[in-house]
Formats: C-alpha cells, structure tokens, sequence
C-alpha cells in the first residue's frame, strides 16, 4: 500500500513540474500579443481553480453549501490591492479623496526591488487570506448553526453585504469607494526585463500556477489529514460523526475559515489577473460560476475541479468567442450569429454536460485513482 502511494506521489510531482516547466516554454515560445486569449484563458483557469478548490473543501467534502465565496474573493482582493500599491501612485489611485488612508506599500516596506516585490506578494496574498478567514470566523458563529439551503441563503446574503459595504463613501480613502483600486503588482510584474527595459523571460502565466498550486496542494495535504477525514465523516452522517467524538461545529468552522482563507489568497490573485480591484467585479454571478465549476468537475473531486475550471474558462472566454462575431459567407450572412449569442449555446453545452455527467466528469475520484484503475486491469 506504501509502495503504491509513493508512486501516485511521484507521479502526480512530475506532472506538476512538466506542467509548469510547459508553461513557462508556452509564454516565452508564443507571441503573447497574437495568443492573449491563450494566456488569458490559462492565467483565469488558474485562479478560478483554486477558488473552485476552495469551495469544494466545503461544500463537497463538508457538506456545507455556502454561497460566499465572491464576498471572501472580495475582501482578499481588496487586501491585497490597498497593501501594495505604490505609495507614489497612491494620490494618482485616490484622486477623489485627496489620497490614501494606507500610506506605506509592502514591496516598498520589505526593501523594493526583486526581492521586496515577490516577498511583499506573497505577504499581501496570506494578509488577504487572513482578512477573509477573519470575517469567516465572525460570521460563522451564527451562521454555521443553520443547513442546507438557509446558510446558502445566508452566505450569499454576506457577499451581496461585504460588497455594498466596500463601496460606501465614507471608506473611500481605504476602499476608494466605488472606484477601481489599481497600479499594484500583478502577474506582469514578474516578468525579467532587463537594463534597457526589454522582457528577456516572461513568468506571468507560471507565477498564476505556481501559486495556485502551491495553494491547492496545501488543501490536498488538509484533505488528506485527519481533520480531513473528520470532514468527510460530518459529510457523510452527522450523528454518527459525532458519536465518534468529532465536534462539529468546531470542524465545521475550521473548514468554513479555511475555505474562506483560501478563496482570499483567489480573489487577490483576481485582482493581479484582472489589473484592478472594484467591488462591482465581485457579484453573485461569480459565486454561481465557481459552483458550476465545482459541480461539473465533480463534488468531492480535487483534480475534477481543476480540470473543470480550465475546460469552463477556455470555453466561455476563448473558444467559443467566434460566435459573437457576425460572418458573411460568399455574401450571404450566416444566422445566429452575433454578439451575446456565444453565451447561448455556452449555457446548451453546459446542459448538455451535466444530463450526461451527471456526478460531474470526475465523480468524487481522482487523478491518480485512474492511473491505479488502469494498473489494475493491466494485471487481471
């Protein structure tokens, strides 16, 4: 058993390095100007994977259906943005309030240059984390008393709230109101120019992964541990959890924070992806996409989710954007086709993919599981 473990390790590392070693080749192989949508598809595969991770660590291996996860994506985008914008850009950003609140920048604090730049990254990301674990926490003392159907309702009554709250006026010199929060460090920034200003290596798309996996496989480790064990047990029989002397509600609020911390680290990996930070951004209908990610992927299924979050972000922004263009053959303009109506036939492929997956394309296995199937068979 030892020994069949170790191999699915190895093997899913070796996977992990090839594939971040084939992104860095696609980004310094590829024109980035002629293949945007490539980069693009692959840099917002990569966070909404790991937000669509986060969300399954609750709903699908708690048991818990939160709808939240916009509001906690918006609190660590927020963080992230007012921690690290520049403080000679901050007047510029803050026009409207005559500066900023914040008058210091982490980069800048930690000593500039390469080094500040991704330690103070790194260091705004966990904060966002932990802005959003915070609110988790509060929130989840009531909360976490209701099930099902009410605490979806009630999570979604949070995002819908925090962002409100994140564009009132009377914050505006911290949250810049209803303005965008930009200017700070995204994923260009790391980028290897040289002296005369000239990109030698880009690293923007394999910064994206890098961090979403490193995140994802920190929830995989959770997973996999003894508190993720006792999460299954409260998915699976409440009673019969806690008959084995699990509490539960502290493991259900140490999933909720988590996740929550998690979608955090998401939403300030958003705002390096998207170039701003703006509450607007952050709707209910984001929440819906992350759960439709989580649901055709498969509940319970960590690799399902990935897969699902790269297969519904290249469909809805790349392959399917040919279908908003009107087009003429031989003079003759083909029906249907025009702007929004990309969309439609988005929403009949999404129908069509759940009637005939109907646990999602993973189920609640694996990766690896596959691979030890196919060994299976291979020796009968």
């Amino acid at each position: 058993m030892k020994k069949t473990i170790s191999k699915s390790t190895w093997m899913t590392l070796l996977c992990t390095a090839a594939l971040l070693v084939l992104v860095v080749l696609l980004e310094n192989v590829l024109d980035p100007n002629k293949n945007i949508m490539v980069f693009t598809a692959l840099k917002k595969g990569a966070v909404y994977a790991l937000v669509a991770v986060s969300m399954n660590l609750l709903n699908g291996f708690t048991g818990l259906f939160s709808l939240g996860q916009a509001g906690f994506m918006l609190l660590g985008a927020y963080t992230y943005a007012i921690l690290t914008i520049p403080v000679s850009q901050r007047d510029a950003v803050y026009y409207i309030y005559n500066g900023s609140a914040v008058n210091f920048s982490l980069p800048e604090l930690l000593g500039g240059g390469a080094f500040g730049l991704v330690l103070g990254v790194v260091l705004a990301l966990i904060l966002g984390g932990c802005a959003a674990a915070a609110v988790a926490w509060l929130i989840g003392l009531p909360v976490l008393r209701l099930k099902s159907d009410y605490l979806a309702i009630a999570t979604l009554g949070f995002g819908e709230i925090i962002r409100a709250v994140f564009q009132w006026d009377k914050l505006g010199p911290v949250t810049n109101g209803a303005n965008a929060l930009k200017n700070f460090p995204t994923f260009s920034s790391f980028n290897i120019q040289n002296a005369g200003g000239e990109t030698v290596l880009r690293l923007s798309t394999f910064t994206a992964f890098l961090l979403a996996g490193i995140c994802i496989a920190v929830i995989v480790l959770l997973i996999n541990s003894t508190y993720g064990r006792s999460f299954k047990a409260i998915r699976d029989d409440e009673v019969a959890a806690e008959a084995m002397g699990i509490n539960l509600s502290k493991h259900k609020r140490l999933a909720f924070v988590i996740s929550s911390f998690f979608a955090g680290v998401g939403g300030g990996m958003f705002a390096m992806f998207a170039n701003q930070a703006q509450a607007k951004t952050f709707t209910t209908a984001m929440t819906y996409e992350i759960l439709l990610i989580v649901v055709i992927g498969g509940i319970g299924s960590v690799s399902g989710s990935c897969i699902a979050a790269f297969l519904y972000v290249a469909a809805s922004e790349w392959w399917l954007r040919f279908l908003d263009a009107e087009t003429f053959v031989g003079g003759f303009k083909v029906p249907l086709l025009r702007n929004g109506f990309r969309m439609v036939v988005f929403s009949v492929v999404i129908m069509i993919v759940v009637l005939f997956f109907r646990r999602g394309i993973m189920g609640d296995k694996e990766l690896p599981d596959l691979f030890k199937k196919r060994r299976k068979e291979k020796a009968k």
